[in-house]
Protein backbone atom coordinates (compact mmCIF):
# COMPACT_ATOMS: atom_id res chain seq x y z
CA UNK A 1 0.00 0.00 0.00
CA UNK A 2 1.14 3.44 -0.83
CA UNK A 3 2.40 6.06 2.08
CA UNK A 4 -0.68 8.62 0.71
CA UNK A 5 -2.98 5.28 0.75
CA UNK A 6 -2.90 4.29 3.91
CA UNK A 7 -2.98 8.20 5.44
CA UNK A 8 -6.44 8.88 3.15
CA UNK A 9 -7.11 5.12 4.88
CA UNK A 10 -6.33 5.86 7.94
CA UNK A 11 -7.96 9.82 8.02
CA UNK A 12 -11.21 7.81 6.71
CA UNK A 13 -11.32 5.65 9.38
CA UNK A 14 -11.42 7.89 12.11
CA UNK A 15 -13.53 10.24 10.60
CA UNK A 16 -15.92 7.67 10.01
CA UNK A 17 -15.46 7.20 14.08
CA UNK A 18 -15.09 3.27 13.13
CA UNK A 19 -13.08 1.69 15.85
CA UNK A 20 -12.50 -1.17 14.00
CA UNK A 21 -11.55 0.37 11.00
CA UNK A 22 -8.95 2.45 12.87
CA UNK A 23 -7.22 -0.85 14.63
CA UNK A 24 -6.94 -2.61 10.99
CA UNK A 25 -4.92 -0.21 10.40
CA UNK A 26 -2.39 -2.15 12.74
CA UNK A 27 -0.41 -4.97 12.36
CA UNK A 28 -0.49 -8.58 13.97
CA UNK A 29 1.00 -7.69 17.60
CA UNK A 30 1.03 -3.76 16.40
CA UNK A 31 0.36 -1.06 19.27
CA UNK A 32 -0.55 2.05 19.38
CA UNK A 33 0.73 4.88 22.03
CA UNK A 34 -1.88 7.27 23.35
CA UNK A 35 0.78 9.47 24.53
CA UNK A 36 -0.57 11.97 26.54
CA UNK A 37 -2.47 9.41 28.57
CA UNK A 38 0.78 7.04 28.20
CA UNK A 39 -1.35 3.87 27.45
CA UNK A 40 -0.06 1.47 24.94
CA UNK A 41 -2.59 -0.60 23.23
CA UNK A 42 -2.72 -3.73 21.36
CA UNK A 43 -5.05 -3.98 18.52
CA UNK A 44 -7.94 -5.41 20.44
CA UNK A 45 -7.42 -3.07 22.98
CA UNK A 46 -7.48 0.14 20.74
CA UNK A 47 -10.91 -0.71 19.64
CA UNK A 48 -12.29 -1.18 22.92
CA UNK A 49 -10.89 2.18 23.12
CA UNK A 50 -12.03 4.19 20.68
CA UNK A 51 -15.71 2.67 21.14
CA UNK A 52 -15.45 4.75 24.14
CA UNK A 53 -13.96 7.81 22.93
CA UNK A 54 -15.91 7.88 19.67
CA UNK A 55 -19.35 8.25 21.92
CA UNK A 56 -18.15 11.57 22.77
CA UNK A 57 -16.45 12.08 19.99
CA UNK A 58 -17.50 15.01 17.42
CA UNK A 59 -14.51 16.17 15.77
CA UNK A 60 -13.05 16.15 12.49
CA UNK A 61 -9.92 15.16 11.53
CA UNK A 62 -7.73 16.68 8.77
CA UNK A 63 -4.04 16.45 7.76
CA UNK A 64 -1.88 19.77 7.85
CA UNK A 65 0.99 20.05 5.51
CA UNK A 66 3.15 17.20 4.23
CA UNK A 67 3.13 13.54 5.56
CA UNK A 68 6.95 12.98 6.05
CA UNK A 69 7.98 9.40 5.10
CA UNK A 70 10.95 7.44 5.90
CA UNK A 71 12.15 3.46 4.46
CA UNK A 72 9.45 2.15 6.99
CA UNK A 73 8.16 5.29 8.95
CA UNK A 74 5.42 7.86 8.44
CA UNK A 75 5.10 10.95 9.84
CA UNK A 76 2.61 13.75 10.03
CA UNK A 77 0.48 16.27 11.93
CA UNK A 78 -3.53 17.01 11.79
CA UNK A 79 -5.88 18.90 12.94
CA UNK A 80 -9.21 17.89 15.42
CA UNK A 81 -12.13 20.43 14.68
CA UNK A 82 -15.48 19.93 15.79
CA UNK A 83 -17.58 18.95 12.56
CA UNK A 84 -18.55 21.80 11.06
CA UNK A 85 -16.74 24.28 12.75
CA UNK A 86 -13.56 25.97 10.82
CA UNK A 87 -12.39 28.01 13.61
CA UNK A 88 -8.54 26.68 14.89
CA UNK A 89 -9.06 27.98 18.24
CA UNK A 90 -11.61 25.57 19.21
CA UNK A 91 -9.68 22.59 17.97
CA UNK A 92 -6.05 21.09 18.39
CA UNK A 93 -3.28 20.32 16.49
CA UNK A 94 -1.76 16.45 16.83
CA UNK A 95 0.88 14.65 15.10
CA UNK A 96 1.36 10.68 14.19
CA UNK A 97 4.73 9.23 14.36
CA UNK A 98 4.44 5.50 12.59
CA UNK A 99 6.46 2.84 12.20
CA UNK A 100 5.00 0.45 8.98
CA UNK A 101 5.28 -3.45 8.73
CA UNK A 102 5.07 -4.14 5.09
CA UNK A 103 0.85 -2.36 4.51
CA UNK A 104 0.35 -2.38 8.29
CA UNK A 105 1.36 -0.35 11.15
CA UNK A 106 3.41 -1.64 13.72
CA UNK A 107 3.56 0.87 15.45
CA UNK A 108 1.47 3.99 16.10
CA UNK A 109 2.54 6.81 18.71
CA UNK A 110 -0.32 9.80 18.73
CA UNK A 111 0.41 12.96 20.49
CA UNK A 112 -1.50 15.90 21.11
CA UNK A 113 -2.50 18.89 22.95
CA UNK A 114 -5.82 20.31 23.72
CA UNK A 115 -6.48 23.61 24.23
CA UNK A 116 -6.53 23.60 27.97
CA UNK A 117 -3.61 21.63 28.26
CA UNK A 118 -1.70 24.07 25.66
CA UNK A 119 -3.13 26.65 28.36
CA UNK A 120 -1.11 25.11 31.64
CA UNK A 121 2.12 24.65 29.90
CA UNK A 122 2.36 28.46 28.38
CA UNK A 123 0.91 29.59 31.86
CA UNK A 124 3.69 28.23 33.82
CA UNK A 125 3.76 24.24 34.08
CA UNK A 126 7.71 22.30 35.20
CA UNK A 127 8.31 21.75 31.00
CA UNK A 128 7.39 25.38 30.28
CA UNK A 129 9.54 27.07 32.83
CA UNK A 130 12.09 24.66 32.81
CA UNK A 131 12.80 25.05 29.03
CA UNK A 132 11.89 28.72 28.79
CA UNK A 133 15.47 29.65 28.71
CA UNK A 134 16.60 26.56 26.42
CA UNK A 135 16.65 28.31 23.05
CA UNK A 136 15.01 25.69 21.05
CA UNK A 137 12.08 27.70 18.94
CA UNK A 138 9.04 25.80 17.44
CA UNK A 139 10.65 24.66 14.53
CA UNK A 140 13.52 23.75 16.26
CA UNK A 141 11.42 21.55 18.31
CA UNK A 142 9.90 19.81 15.63
CA UNK A 143 12.91 19.20 13.83
CA UNK A 144 14.92 17.18 16.59
CA UNK A 145 11.73 15.61 17.15
CA UNK A 146 11.28 13.71 13.86
CA UNK A 147 14.97 12.96 13.72
CA UNK A 148 14.18 11.63 17.46
CA UNK A 149 11.55 9.58 15.55
CA UNK A 150 13.69 8.15 12.92
CA UNK A 151 16.33 7.19 15.42
CA UNK A 152 13.80 5.15 17.16
CA UNK A 153 11.83 3.97 14.80
CA UNK A 154 14.04 3.39 11.81
CA UNK A 155 17.81 2.61 13.72
CA UNK A 156 15.86 1.35 16.67
CA UNK A 157 18.71 2.54 18.86
CA UNK A 158 16.48 1.69 21.93
CA UNK A 159 17.48 -1.93 21.62
CA UNK A 160 21.14 -0.89 22.41
CA UNK A 161 20.97 -1.72 26.56
CA UNK A 162 23.68 1.52 27.02
CA UNK A 163 22.11 4.14 25.19
CA UNK A 164 21.97 7.41 27.60
CA UNK A 165 20.73 10.61 27.00
CA UNK A 166 24.66 12.07 25.79
CA UNK A 167 24.96 9.25 23.35
CA UNK A 168 21.66 9.61 21.89
CA UNK A 169 22.08 13.71 21.67
CA UNK A 170 25.27 13.27 19.90
CA UNK A 171 23.43 10.64 17.22
CA UNK A 172 21.18 12.76 16.73
CA UNK A 173 23.63 16.30 16.23
CA UNK A 174 21.86 18.40 19.20
CA UNK A 175 22.32 19.42 22.88
CA UNK A 176 21.42 17.24 25.51
CA UNK A 177 19.22 20.01 27.06
CA UNK A 178 17.50 20.45 23.79
CA UNK A 179 16.87 16.09 23.11
CA UNK A 180 15.48 16.27 26.69
CA UNK A 181 13.27 19.15 25.98
CA UNK A 182 12.26 17.28 22.70
CA UNK A 183 11.28 14.34 24.90
CA UNK A 184 9.62 16.42 28.47
CA UNK A 185 7.60 18.41 26.05
CA UNK A 186 6.91 16.44 22.60
CA UNK A 187 5.96 13.07 25.11
CA UNK A 188 5.34 13.71 28.53
CA UNK A 189 8.35 11.66 29.75
CA UNK A 190 11.57 11.03 31.09
CA UNK A 191 14.56 9.91 28.53
CA UNK A 192 14.57 6.29 30.41
CA UNK A 193 10.89 6.37 30.35
CA UNK A 194 10.89 7.56 26.35
CA UNK A 195 13.30 4.65 25.59
CA UNK A 196 11.37 2.10 28.09
CA UNK A 197 8.09 2.50 26.67
CA UNK A 198 10.03 1.55 23.38
CA UNK A 199 11.21 -1.38 24.52
CA UNK A 200 7.96 -2.42 25.88
CA UNK A 201 6.27 -2.01 22.57
CA UNK A 202 9.19 -4.05 20.59
CA UNK A 203 8.67 -6.69 23.29
CA UNK A 204 4.92 -6.93 22.92
CA UNK A 205 5.40 -7.47 19.29
CA UNK A 206 7.80 -10.50 19.81
CA UNK A 207 5.19 -11.68 22.40
CA UNK A 208 2.16 -11.00 20.30
CA UNK A 209 4.44 -13.21 17.35
CA UNK A 210 3.79 -17.26 16.87
CA UNK A 211 5.95 -20.22 17.26
CA UNK A 212 8.42 -18.32 20.17
CA UNK A 213 6.46 -19.86 23.24
CA UNK A 214 10.14 -21.33 24.23
CA UNK A 215 11.72 -17.78 24.12
CA UNK A 216 11.92 -17.03 27.92
CA UNK A 217 10.81 -13.64 29.37
CA UNK A 218 14.41 -13.14 30.08
CA UNK A 219 15.45 -13.51 26.72
CA UNK A 220 12.96 -11.11 25.49
CA UNK A 221 13.91 -8.99 27.71
CA UNK A 222 17.63 -8.83 26.67
CA UNK A 223 16.83 -8.78 22.80
CA UNK A 224 14.37 -5.58 23.19
CA UNK A 225 17.44 -3.48 25.50
CA UNK A 226 17.03 -4.12 29.20
CA UNK A 227 19.50 -5.45 31.42
CA UNK A 228 17.77 -7.07 33.75
CA UNK A 229 13.88 -9.06 34.33
CA UNK A 230 12.80 -6.68 36.91
CA UNK A 231 13.61 -3.76 35.11
CA UNK A 232 11.33 -5.02 32.21
CA UNK A 233 8.62 -6.24 34.24
CA UNK A 234 8.26 -3.01 35.87
CA UNK A 235 8.08 -1.51 32.86
CA UNK A 236 5.74 -3.80 31.15
CA UNK A 237 3.21 -3.84 33.32
CA UNK A 238 3.57 0.03 33.66
CA UNK A 239 3.00 0.39 29.98
CA UNK A 240 0.44 -2.20 29.61
CA UNK A 241 -1.03 -3.16 33.03
CA UNK A 242 0.07 -6.67 32.81
CA UNK A 243 3.00 -8.87 33.52
CA UNK A 244 4.88 -10.11 30.06
CA UNK A 245 3.96 -13.77 30.71
CA UNK A 246 -0.27 -12.80 31.04
CA UNK A 247 0.27 -10.19 27.91
CA UNK A 248 1.93 -13.37 26.25
CA UNK A 249 -0.62 -16.01 27.50
CA UNK A 250 -3.33 -13.09 26.43
CA UNK A 251 -2.54 -12.82 22.62
CA UNK A 252 -2.30 -16.48 22.04
CA UNK A 253 -5.97 -16.78 23.55
CA UNK A 254 -7.15 -13.37 20.86
CA UNK A 255 -5.25 -15.19 18.23
CA UNK A 256 -6.58 -18.76 18.46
Amino acid sequence: MLTSDFVESYFDAWNRHDPKQVADHLSRGGTYFDIPSQQLLARDELVSHLQEYFRQDNHCYTLVGEVLAGESTIAFQYRASPEGDEDPATGWIGAEFITMDGDSALKIEDYYREPQLIGRVTAGSSHGKRYAKSGLSASGLRAVTVRLSEAMNEDRVYLDSHLSLPQLAAMLGCSVNHLSQAINEGHGVSFFDFVNRHRVAEATRILALGGNETASILDVALQVGFNSTSTFYAAFKKATGQTPAHYRRSQEKFSA
